[in-house]
């Protein structure tokens, strides 16, 4: 009896084991994938793999990353795209560039962003080998072709329809471009109301090539408050004010990108496009930096001069010890903290800051559908 008793349990051993590995594929698939577009705010190693300045693959980066060691990530530790992988309950994406990106990890997603970049091609060129809007794009058809040959063409156009899609560009084609120097290129030949209506028009080109290539939920970000960043205190703002003028690049900018979403939801009858309104969620710790456990929303953790604003994060840069008190990790990028609360109200922040819906709002209708 007890022999029996052996043999059946043994078997039923076999069989789940059997049928957890037959299901492990469908498991990997049935997660919701998740994939990022971008610059240097979502960028999680790509640039690494590329021969450019843009970059974050030296200490002090990822001194807070769970193995304290740099990622490529432009942060002490996680960024946004970590956090919303682990809010929606997905392993971490890898950079598209990484080889280790093959197999079972491609269906949980791929992050495509590049650190330097923007929506227009001419942005960042000092950085120079960079992966470009356009040329993100077309690494996502391509991912696409590689899972095809993995589960089917059917199966890859419900994964990549059925995704979650983060795009976070646009502020260095102010920084980076038409502020970059006195007298540029692009702002002898656009005044700055004109300049904004060009790039949302490109960007809105963008959006419809990535709508074509299946992205069916896409969270776009609006730029933070450029002129408040500690770069920008260090070389042009005075007596601690955010610089006025880049404070109105991205006043006349993210109204004009939230009215552009709204036009391309109409026209795909669809609620396709999802507005961040990160510009506010910035601007509540540059107003308040107490209430959000920060003791400066101007000083950057990392880096040197007035504001450690100016030059890199680097081994000999001054280095706070606690960087969760810090808005900002070094002159541009915000801190691992920061990063968490952003994408707090990304999650489940109302309609001032999500436009129409936040994401578990998303994820709570899709999952009936």
């Amino acid at each position: 009896m007890a022999s029996s008793s052996f043999q059946a349990s043994w078997l039923a051993l076999v069989l789940v084991a059997a049928l957890g590995t037959a299901l492990a594929p469908l498991r990997a698939e049935a997660a919701r994938a998740f994939f990022i577009f971008g610059d240097s705010l979502v960028d999680n190693g790509n640039n690494n793999y590329l021969t450019t300045t843009a970059r974050a693959d030296s200490p002090p980066y990822g001194i807070d990353y769970p193995t304290h060691r740099p990622t490529g990530r432009f942060s002490n530790g996680f960024n946004i795209p970590d956090f919303i992988s682990q809010e929606i309950g997905s392993q971490p994406t890898l950079p598209y560039l990484s080889p280790e990106l093959r197999g079972q990890r491609l269906l949980v997603g791929a992050n495509f962003a590049s650190a330097g970049i923007g929506i227009l091609n001419d942005t960042g060129v000092q950085f120079i080998n960079v992966i470009r809007m356009y040329q993100q794009l077309e690494y996502f058809r391509q991912y696409q072709q590689r899972v095809s040959a993995l589960i089917g063409p059917g199966r890859t156009r419900k994964l990549v329809n059925q995704a979650l899609v983060l795009i976070t560009v646009g502020g260095n084609d102010f920084v980076n471009n038409y502020f970059l120097v006195p007298y540029s290129a692009r702002s002898r030949q656009y005044s700055l109301p004109n300049y904004v209506r060009f790039v949302i028009s490109e960007f809105k080109k963008q959006l419809m090539r990535l709508h074509d290539l299946g992205a069916r939920r896409v969270l776009v970000t609006g730029t933070g408050p450029l002129g408040c960043v500690p770069a920008e205190l260090a070389m042009r703002g005075r007596n601690g004010q955010c610089v006025a003028e880049l404070q109105q690049a991205a006043s006349l900018y993210n109204p004009q990108l939230l009215q552009m979403l709204k036009d391309l939801n109409n026209k795909y009858k669809s609620q396709v496009f999802i507005a961040a309104n990160t510009q506010l969620m910035h601007n509540n710790f540059i107003a308040n930096p107490r209430a959000y456990g920060f003791i400066t929303a101007k000083v950057a953790c990392c880096g040197q001069g007035p504001y450690n604003g100016i030059g890199l994060c680097t081994v000999a840069s001054t280095l706070c010890p606690n960087r969760d008190q810090y808005a900002f990790w070094d002159p541009f990028h915000p801190s691992q903290k920061a990063n968490r609360l952003i994408v707090q109200q990304i999650m489940s922040g109302s309609t001032k800051y999500m436009d129409p819906i936040n994401v578990s709002t998303i994820m709570a209708l899709d999952s009936r559908l």
